[in-house]
């Protein structure tokens, strides 16, 4: 009998048909938003919609082919895409990397920086506090040197940021 960790957490088939699924649901938002633009060939060329509708209707047509595919090889339900250890890990990085990018919006840049690399460094990483603290802080100041100061690029600036006058 195989172990929880060895067991299955998603077929090929049921990941083929997620994947067939979000293929066709794109090209559709794309026709869709395509010929609300204009999909048609004017009096002086192509509308703005014309390519993208397209190419929206080809998303269309793959992602239905993958489905159907998908439904007819029933051998690909027996075949795993992943194991649950291995989903696990795979959600171990994902998870606090979705929420980083959402601190970004709120936090700023450097200081969401800070967080994830040391939430890393201290989770996966075993560093100590203080390592983990000086680490995340100077990685976010060389960020800042390099794109603020020398490129003049400006990221996302939070609440902190505001405060210290560099917002």
């Amino acid at each position: 009998m195989e172990s929880e960790q060895h067991r299955s957490a998603a077929s090929v088939r049921a990941v083929e048909i997620g994947v067939a699924v979000v293929i066709f649901l794109f090209g559709v938002l794309v026709v869709f938003d395509s010929y609300r633009l204009g999909a048609r060939w004017g009096d002086d060329g192509p509308q703005a919609g014309y390519f993208p509708f397209y190419i929206g209707l080809l998303l269309c047509l793959s992602g239905g082919v993958i489905l159907w595919r998908a439904f007819r090889n029933t051998g690909l339900a027996a075949e795993s895409f992943v194991e649950r250890a291995q989903l696990k890990l795979i959600l171990t990085v994902l998870i606090p990397t979705v929420v980083y990018v959402g601190f970004i919006a709120y936090l700023g840049f450097y200081v969401a920086s800070i967080l994830f690399i040391a939430y890393f460094m201290k989770r996966i990483g075993k560093y100590s506090l203080l390592m983990a603290a000086l680490v995340s802080v100077g990685i976010s100041v060389a960020f800042f040197l390099t794109f603020e100061i020398w490129f003049s690029v400006p990221l996302p600036k939070g609440p902190l940021e505001a405060a210290l006058g560099l917002g």
